[in-house]
């Protein structure tokens, strides 16, 4: 937390996805940092000391973002960590996301009060 509000780390590598996270949840009252790469978003997550980090499964390499949760885990992340999928609801179905490290899945396009309901959940 910062100045009494939650923080969010969003990972992608598509700007105008990371934008609209941005406008939207701090519309919400929650603090957002953006990153566009993993490796990126490692050095973000050291410096913000975020409360809930949102990443895209597929950035600049396929498996960007399972590698970077492995990344998170050496360094002994506690926050939930959320995959964001074009195929997320089917990848949910067909692929245990909590072996990956991942607390859920979010859907591009957004649902954005399904969005904000598991946020608010999982932060209080």
């Amino acid at each position: 937390m910062q100045d009494g509000k939650h923080v969010i780390l969003c990972i992608d590598d598509d700007i105008d996805i990371t934008d609209m996270l941005k406008v939207f949840l701090e519309s919400k009252d929650y603090i957002v940092s953006i990153a566009a790469t993993a490796e990126e978003g490692l050095q973000v997550y050291k410096q913000v000391n975020p409360d809930l980090i949102i990443v895209d499964l597929m950035m600049e390499e396929i498996d960007a973002g399972t590698n970077f949760i492995k990344e998170l885990r050496a360094v002994g992340n506690k926050v939930p960590v959320y995959m964001l999928s074009s195929v997320g609801d089917n990848l949910a179905l067909t692929t245990d996301y909590t072996a990956l490290g991942f607390a859920g899945v979010f859907q591009k396009p957004f649902d954005f009060d399904k969005l904000l309901k598991i946020i608010k959940t999982k932060l209080g």
